[in-house]
């Protein structure tokens, strides 16, 4: 008994830990809007919605999706502060509502991630082919792909801020291309004035808001990549707050004056016509007539590397909620250790690699075509995820203060979290109700309603998870959410000294479920 009593080994501890301290500020933003790809979004998302829809409340729409997700985030950041784990989504979740939808919905974020992130293989191996064939190089896709997955792979098993560095490195760059091409663009308007009539509100009272608003939430997902790195960084607890806050702010503002530029240099009333005509290459057709030939293939070389920072970074988030269940017992406890040299999340890392390597391999097999079958398909059906996580998150914030306030002011427990979940409501249900003409199928299809069955269904397997857990394995189940702050091993599950059996998890006093 008393060696059944011992406290765990301090290698296990190590294993269970990732590499801390690692971030700071300027590098956790880099992960957020490396994860949203403003400039993947800006020359493909934005130039694909003003061409298959045809409004030109674009930018105005950006703005709005903006504001819904500063709300989502007020109390999202609040709830950072007192839960420090690199799960996240299932985290808060598990704490603001229970543990047993927390496990659903750790089982719903899982695939979500992982399909954003293979689809991303996708977009990248297509351009990647197409800048190649420009030079007279003829490679399939799936090469262009697998040499990325190969550099993606490597990077996520070494230090996180080797990550955070190469990200910060590419999102710079690809930051100043956005705004040289938006100086250009607005600098060469249409019948020569500037308007500012993309940005008028009157659009958004119109049907057609529901789609707009649902195709501009998906140019946002990956932002709030900022919170599964909050156990490897420098004072989490204001860290995470402040950089989740600006690369909300900074993605926003990219697509909302990059959509009205590219309006402002066609004109509102032609910019349907002319995305139409150009696609993805709208952007450079537009600066391409008043910048020198290597600024524009500059902007070809930088919408790929946009697409490389979006690999790595959605890598990192799918690898630690794989590390974040597997230490909490959700996962087999393999998944819970970090390499001991580098403090990455060793079989999550791999795991995600490996997934996507066979993924992308059938679809080369299959011979499907990579832009939409890829990319459009798996990071929208992803998307869909991720916005029901964010959902029922602001409904967890809520639940989480409801038991005690914290400190927090009523804002930022109450009344941002209420109405985020009220917008984030309508915006789900649109996206649900027309996801069907998001995958541009026809209206008999059977994935107009199957991928929300299919999330509704592993949300089930998850909650049927948690129930065997909590019967038959109490001590693992009241470890769920807990993350770096929990002291009880599951990896030596034996060593666990009884007084800990029902220790509440902190920050989560009265933790009832």
């Amino acid at each position: 008994m008393l060696m059944l009593q011992k406290e765990p080994a301090e290698p296990d501890i190590v294993a269970r830990a990732l590499a801390k301290n690692r971030l700071g500020v300027p590098s956790v933003v880099f992960f957020g809007v490396a994860g949203a790809a403003p400039l993947t979004v800006i020359i493909g998302a934005i130039s694909a919605i003003y061409a298959i829809i045809g409004s030109t409340a674009v930018p105005i729409a950006y703005v709005a999706v903006a504001g819904i997700l500063s709300l989502f985030t007020v109390g999202f950041v609040a709830m950072s502060r007192h839960i420090v784990n690199s799960g996240a989504f299932y985290s808060y979740i598990s704490h603001g509502l229970g543990r047993v939808i927390g496990v659903g919905a750790a089982f719903v974020a899982l695939p979500a991630y992982s399909l954003m992130q293979i689809g991303l293989f996708g977009l990248f191996g297509s351009a990647a082919s197409g800048i190649l064939a420009a030079f007279g190089v003829v490679t399939p896709w799936y090469v262009c792909a697998i040499a990325a997955w190969l550099v993606v792979t490597v990077l996520g098993l070494l230090w996180v801020d080797l990550s955070g560095k190469v990200l910060a490195v590419l999102l710079v760059a690809e930051i100043a291309i956005v705004l040289l091409y938006d100086f250009v663009m607005v600098s060469n308007p249409a019948d020569g004035h500037i308007t500012f009539s993309p940005f008028n509100p009157g659009p958004l009272l119109t049907p057609v808001v529901g789609t707009l608003l649902v195709l501009a939430v998906a140019g946002f997902v990956g932002f709030e990549a900022t919170v599964v790195l909050s156990e490897e960084t420098k004072d989490p607890k204001r860290t995470i707050g402040r950089a989740t806050h600006i690369a909300v702010i900074l993605a926003g503002l990219l697509c909302a004056v990059s959509s009205w530029a590219m309006a402002v240099s066609t004109g509102p009333e032609n910019i349907h016509a002319t995305a139409a005509e150009h696609q993805t290459d709208l952007v450079f057709f537009l600066v391409g007539k008043h910048l020198p030939a290597p600024l524009v293939n500059m902007g070809y070389l930088l919408f790929l590397t946009s697409v490389f920072a979006a690999l790595l970074a959605f890598h990192a988030a799918v690898a630690r909620y794989q590390f974040a269940l597997g230490r909490e017992g959700v996962l087999p406890a393999a998944w819970g250790r970090t390499h001991p040299r580098t403090g990455a999340p060793l079989a999550g890392s791999i795991t995600q690699s490996v997934l996507a390597i066979l993924v992308l391999t059938a679809y080369a097999f299959a011979g499907a075509e990579p832009l939409v079958y890829v990319f459009a398909w798996l990071t929208t059906i992803g998307g869909l995820g991720v916005l029901i996580l964010m959902w029922a998150t602001s409904a967890a914030v809520i639940g989480f203060f409801m038991r005690s306030r914290r400190s927090e002011s009523v804002w930022r427990a109450y009344i941002a979290p209420f109405l985020s979940f009220l917008l984030l409501s309508v915006a789900l249900t649109a996206t649900v109700i027309g996801f069907g003409e998001l995958l541009q199928v026809d209206g008999d299809s059977v994935f107009q309603w199957l991928i929300p069955v299919l999330y509704l269904a592993v949300a089930g397997l998850g909650f049927i998870w948690a129930a065997i857990m909590r019967a038959g394995r109490p001590e693992v189940y009241a470890q769920i959410g807990r993350g770096a702050d929990g002291r009880v091993s599951i990896l030596s599950e034996a060593a666990l000294p009884p007084k800990q059996l029902h220790a509440d998890p902190v920050g989560a006093r009265g933790y009832p479920y």
